[in-house]
């Protein structure tokens, strides 16, 4: 079995781990856990790894966050992924700063990437890991705040829930995402 985990985020050092980059970073981490590196591949970062016996896919969009449908889109085609065994892994304004939300489907809501996803796939009935990463910001400041870096004080609840949302990656792959939403949901 193949499972697709998108992260997405924008590509160039100016975006390095921004609010917005949070399903880079993600992707990232797993990497390093299973000793695999990004190779830039058509549309995208690409590297792979196999846990129980499943094969993991990780991508990150080369095509910046608005167009990121591009990519999830030729990786599975490429690898011949079904929509089941899509997740994508991203940055969220209307969650608390590290909540953790996997839905099996959904609305874009404000976001570009996911919006671009859904435009491009013609379904919104894939699964996406959301990281919350609030929305504390003034008046007509989002795109500053979104492409922000984490402030000193909001570092150690990243570093605490990236490793979380890893091994809610692993388990969609391995026990599945009805599972993985009870075990991990609201925690």
């Amino acid at each position: 079995m193949k499972y697709l985990i998108a992260g997405l985020g924008n590509i160039g050092t100016e975006y390095e781990h921004t609010r917005h980059n949070i399903g880079f970073d993600i992707v990232d981490y797993l990497a390093k856990e299973f000793d695999v590196k990004f190779e830039t591949e058509r549309l995208a970062g690409v590297c792979r790894f196999r846990h129980k016996s499943r094969t993991f896919i990780l991508i990150k969009p080369t095509t910046y966050m608005n167009l990121s449908g591009r990519a999830v889109k030729y990786w599975m085609d490429s690898e011949k992924i079904s929509i089941d065994k899509l997740l994508v892994v991203t940055d969220d304004l209307a969650l608390d700063l590290g909540a953790l939300r996997l839905k099996p489907k959904g609305s874009p809501g404000t976001h570009n990437g996911l919006e671009n996803i859904i435009q491009v796939l013609g379904q919104n009935n894939f699964a996406r890991l959301r990281f919350g990463i609030g929305n504390h910001f003034a008046r007509g400041k989002q795109v500053d705040f979104v492409l922000g870096t984490w402030k000193a004080s909001e570092m150690p609840i990243i570093e605490e829930k990236i490793p979380q949302a890893v091994e809610m990656i692993k388990s969609f792959g391995t026990i599945g995402i009805q599972r993985t939403m009870n075990l991990y949901n609201n925690k």
